[in-house]
This record gives structure tokens, C-alpha cells and sequence, in this order.
């Protein structure tokens, strides 16, 4: 077991008076509470803390008692497996009974209430986030997860096989945590273990698997992860429409979010991983149970033509009214970015190729979709009745003035219409 440490001077969170008094409310009279999880693994880490869990040897009637009792609110979010959140001046804190697992079938657990903190931390997944600290910040280390903390190792608890087969989603947790918080290469025992023991990825939820791989696709950096996982056959397990298309496209692409600013972006960087495809981006949206938005998104990059970095502003304007502007944005930063990387390889059109996908990308996100000047009241004025002859006028129209690059104005407009009523 590790040598305890403090974070006591690093979590500005553990001042909170109100969370000092909850734990204060669940470890009184011989009860004991504690920080747990990500907390404090985030804060060891230096990296932001969303989320303070809280372990406690109450069982859950007796914490919605005693948060009550403090003049909080409880929420039996789920006590059928421990858990209560508790609001606590505004904020909610998950507190959750020391657990030991009954069953497992590879999917969700029985589970056992009890009081032995050394059980709850090994059911736990990984080291690294099996840590407690007390009310006073000292860290409670039962499985030597500070050392892979300071080492940026990402290992399972115990035998890796054992802890994959209590749940699978843990082959995916493996990559997405290594993808946030590790180095070098993964664990070799948990890398073979996730390539052993893929196929049991086929027997969770698809709203479980597309969560962690948004996770997943959202660390600063996941494309070592992404590589990993490839090799050990579990990318095209989840995400089969990735063979034969390049991950390393998400290397050039987190290289060139850091270079320019830009905010990571998990569904872009899911479509730098597939093929252009719309019948396929279909296809992966149901299976993965994407929500509308994110399966539009994909549709709309997938219909979208590839842009030429040659292209001038009007001819991207046209394109922009036509089509989907989110698309274009999406081709445009997918090709800068493959741009910047053959131009750092050494290819000696891509440096300006890449100005032009760079010219363009900023003309795309200053341009705001023009309306046509006329309507078909405009055109009803002149005498033409409603229907067919209205509408293809109003199209003739709106195609001048598109060709004009939207300058033409209304008086214009109406005069040609005026010219072909004449006609």
C-alpha cells in the first residue's frame, strides 16, 4: 500500500462547507464517510474536478436520514444499489454504500452492502480510481494507486480477465481512461485481456459502448489510444466502419486543434476515422443509437463534396447556400488538418494547399446564409396567379442571383421579372 499523501492543499472543492457537513452528518457515530473515485484522482493528476463522489458504510436509508437530518435534499437515485444523491447547497453529491459483488454476468452486478473499505476499492476498475480521502484531504491508497498515478499507468484491479468479466464496458473504460490519464504503452496484461475477451463487447447496450467511445473521442489526445485499441481488435469490433479508413487522420487533427485553437471535437473526430459514406453513416448511427443531432451531423459531412483548396469565395459561398454549412466546416477542417500533416512530412504543395483550406475555413465561418430579396408576394404584385408558373420564376430568379454572387437587389430582381412576363 502506497504512503498516504494530502490533497488538502490542491482541491479548493474540499473547502465546500456544505460538503464538509455531509460528510461530517455520515460519519458521525461510528459511521464513516469519504471522498471517492475521480476526485481524487483528478486532483493527484492536476486536472479539473466535474463530479465529488462519496463513499460510506451508512446504508442508504440511514444517509437519506441523516442528509435530511443535516437540512439537505436526498434523491434515491439508486438505492437499490446504494446510491443516493444528495443536494447540498445547490450541488449534487453521489454517495454510495461500501459494496462488495454478489453476481456478475458480464453486463451489471449484485451487489452486497458492507463496511470494508479495502472490498469496495478492489471491485473497483482500475487503481487509479479506487482511491479515498478524508474530510481533511488525506489520501486512503489501498490498491497502490498513487505509484500508477505518478507513473501514468493505467492497470486493473487484480486479475484484468476477472475484472473485464464482471462488466465488459471495462474494455472500453481501459482505452478511454489510458486515452485521458496514461503513457507510454497500456498494461500488457489488460491490453491482452481487452484483445481476449472483445466479443463480449457484442452484449452491452449500444447506448453504453457509443457513451464511452464519445469519452473516449473527446480526451485531448486519443489517438495513441485509438492505435492500441485497433491493434488488440477491439476498434473494429465496436466501430468496424474504421477498417481500412485512418486513424491517423485523428493524429493530424488533435495536432492541428492544438496549433489553431480549436475546442476538441469528438464527432469530428469520429468522422477523420470513416469513409465519406451516407448509407454507412446510417447504418453506424442506428447501431450506436445516436441521437439525432450527432446522426444528422454525420449525414450531412458524409453528403457534402470535397472542397479543392483552389477554390475561390464565391464558389464556396454557392456551395454553402446549396448544401449544409456544419458539413462544409466539417470537410474543410478535416482537410486542413491532412494538409498541415503532409505539409510537416515534406510535400511541397500541401503548405499551400493548406492556406487555401485555411482561407476558406475562415470565409465559411464569417458567412451567414443571405435571403433571397423577392418573395412570391413580390411576384403575385406583377399579376402571376399561385403555382407552377410562380414557383419556376421564383427559382429562375433566385438562380440569377445566386450566379450574381448575391448582389443583385430587389429592384433588379423584379425587373428581370418584369422582362420575362413580357417575353
Amino acid at each position: 500500500m502506497s504512503e498516504a499523501v494530502s490533497i488538502a492543499g490542491r482541491a479548493g472543492w474540499l473547502r465546500d462547507k456544505n460538503l464538509q457537513r455531509l460528510l461530517a452528518a455520515l460519519s458521525a457515530h461510528g459511521e464513516k464517510a469519504r471522498i471517492a473515485g475521480g476526485a481524487v484522482r483528478n486532483t493527484l493528476i492536476g486536472q479539473e474536478v466535474a463530479d465529488v463522489d462519496i463513499a460510506t458504510t451508512t446504508l442508504p436509508e440511514e444517509t437519506m436520514r441523516r442528509a435530511e437530518a443535516a437540512g439537505f435534499r436526498p434523491v434515491p437515485t439508486g438505492i437499490e444499489h446504494g446510491t443516493v444523491t444528495v443536494v447540498a447547497g445547490g450541488k449534487p453529491f453521489e454517495v454510495t454504500t461500501l459494496r462488495a459483488d454478489v453476481e456478475t454476468d458480464g453486463r451489471r452486478a449484485k451487489v452486497s452492502f458492507g463496511r470494508d473499505w479495502k472490498a469496495d476499492a478492489e471491485r473497483r476498475d482500475f487503481t487509479i480510481n479506487a482511491l479515498y480521502a478524508e474530510a481533511d484531504g488525506t489520501v486512503i491508497d489501498l490498491v497502490d494507486g498513487i505509484a500508477d498515478i505518478e507513473a501514468r499507468r493505467l492497470r486493473f484491479i487484480g486479475e484484468a480477465e476477472a475484472r473485464i468479466s464482471e462488466d465488459y464496458l471495462r474494455i472500453l473504460r481501459f482505452f478511454r481512461f489510458f486515452a485521458w490519464y496514461g503513457d507510454g504503452r497500456p498494461d500488457a496484461e489488460g491490453l491482452k485481456a481487452c484483445a481476449r475477451l472483445k466479443e463480449g463487447l457484442d452484449r452491452l447496450s449500444a447506448e453504453r459502448v457509443w457513451t464511452e467511445l464519445k469519452k473516449l473521442l473527446a480526451a485531448p489526445d486519443p489517438s495513441r489510444a485509438l492505435l492500441w485499441m485497433r491493434q488488440a481488435g477491439v476498434l473494429s469490433r465496436v466501430l468496424p466502419e474504421s477498417d481500412k479508413w485512418g486513424i491517423d487522420a485523428v493524429d493530424a487533427l488533435t495536432e492541428t486543434e492544438r496549433a489553431l485553437g480549436w475546442e476538441p471535437d469528438a464527432l469530428l473526430r469520429l468522422e477523420a476515422m470513416l469513409p465519406p459514406d451516407a448509407a454507412r453513416m446510417k447504418t453506424l448511427a442506428a447501431r450506436l443509437r445516436l441521437s439525432l443531432a450527432e446522426a444528422n451531423r454525420l449525414q450531412r459531412w458524409a453528403l457534402t463534396s470535397p472542397l479543392e483548396p483552389g477554390e475561390t469565395e464565391a464558389m464556396l459561398a454557392r456551395t454553402l447556400y446549396h448544401g449544409d454549412p456544419q458539413g462544409v466546416t466539417d470537410r474543410l477542417r478535416l482537410a486542413l488538418a491532412a494538409a498541415r500533416r503532409r505539409a510537416a512530412q515534406g510535400q511541397e504543395t500541401a503548405l499551400v494547399q493548406a492556406g487555401g483550406f485555411s482561407r476558406l475555413l475562415a470565409f465559411a465561418g464569417k458567412w451567414r446564409r443571405p435571403l433571397l430579396p423577392v418573395k412570391g408576394a413580390d411576384l403575385a404584385a406583377l399579376g402571376i396567379g399561385q403555382g407552377p408558373k410562380l414557383g419556376a420564376l421564383l427559382k429562375e430568379l433566385e438562380a440569377e442571383w445566386i450566379a450574381s454572387g448575391f448582389t443583385l437587389g430587389r429592384a433588379a430582381l423584379l425587373e428581370r421579372a418584369r422582362a420575362t412576363l413580357g417575353n
